[in-house]
C-alpha cells in the first residue's frame, strides 16, 4: 500500500430486514448499488440502521470493510466458505488493497463527489455472527483488529459504481487505525499515549470520551503507565 492514494471499492446499500433467528430488525443485509446515489451527511440514500442508539449517525455515516479480511475470517470459519464476500458484514465500502496499517484518523477521502473523513474504527457486534449463522464470527473482527472503519461525510455528493477512494488529505494525527486499536486494549495503559489519541484531530466524540473517562479512571487508581 505504501506509495498508493487511490483503492477500487464496491459499493453498498440496505433497508431493513429480520434476523433469522430472533426476527430482531436489522440494516445489516446490504445489496450493491446499480446506479448513482446520493451520499448525505448520515449515509448513503436507502441506506438504513434499525437501532439508532449504536449505529449510524454521523460519526457512522459510511461503514468501510477491507476486502482481504473476508478471505481471512473464511480461513478461521471454513463453514463460512463461499458466504463471506463484499457487503457481507454489513459494509457499504468493500476496499481493494487498503486495511488498517493504511488508513490514519483524520484521514480525508474523495468518492465520487463527496469527501469522507475517517473518525473510527467498527467496533463489531452479535448480529454478524446471527446473519452469518455462526458463531465467534464478531468476537473473531475484534481480537485480530481486522474491525473496518468508519468515516463522516464532510463534503455530499453523487457517487456511483466504479468511483474509487482516493486520499486527498492525509490526517494530521499519527495514529494508524491499526495503532489505535492496540493502544485502546493495551496494558499497562500509556497515558500520554491515550491523552494524544482522545486529542487526535478527526477523531468521532464517542471515542474521545471514552478514553478521556478511562484516562480519568486510571488516574484514580495510579495504574497507568508511563
Amino acid at each position: 500500500m505504501e506509495g498508493r492514494s487511490r483503492f477500487s471499492v464496491r459499493i453498498f446499500v440496505g433497508g431493513l430486514r429480520p434476523l433469522a433467528a430472533s426476527g430482531k430488525l436489522s440494516g445489516i443485509y446490504k445489496l450493491p448499488i446499480a446506479g448513482p446515489v446520493q451520499l448525505g451527511p448520515e449515509g448513503f440514500d436507502g441506506d438504513v440502521q434499525a437501532d439508532r442508539r449504536v449505529h449510524g449517525g454521523p460519526d457512522k455515516a459510511v461503514q468501510v470493510y477491507p476486502l482481504k479480511h473476508h478471505a481471512a475470517l473464511e480461513a478461521l470459519f471454513p463453514q463460512l466458505a463461499g458466504s463471506l464476500g463484499p457487503g457481507a458484514i454489513g459494509e457499504n465500502l468493500s476496499c481493494e488493497g487498503l486495511d488498517e496499517t493504511g488508513v490514519r484518523v483524520g484521514d480525508v477521502w474523495r468518492l465520487g463527489e463527496a469527501l469522507l473523513q475517517v473518525c473510527q474504527p467498527r467496533n463489531p457486534c452479535w448480529k454478524i455472527d446471527e446473519k452469518l449463522d455462526c458463531a465467534g464470527v464478531a468476537a473473531s473482527i475484534a481480537q485480530t483488529r481486522r474491525n473496518g472503519w468508519y468515516c463522516r461525510v464532510l463534503r455530499t455528493g453523487r457517487v456511483a459504481p466504479g468511483d474509487a477512494l482516493e486520499l486527498v488529505e492525509p490526517g494530521e494525527a499519527a495514529f494508524r487505525l491499526d495503532a489505535m486499536l492496540e493502544l485502546v486494549q493495551r496494558e499497562p495503559a500509556p497515558l500520554e499515549q491515550l491523552q494524544g489519541l482522545a486529542r487526535a484531530p478527526g477523531i468521532a466524540q464517542n471515542w474521545s470520551r471514552k478514553i478521556e473517562q478511562r484516562i480519568a479512571w486510571l488516574r484514580e487508581q495510579g495504574g497507568a503507565a508511563a
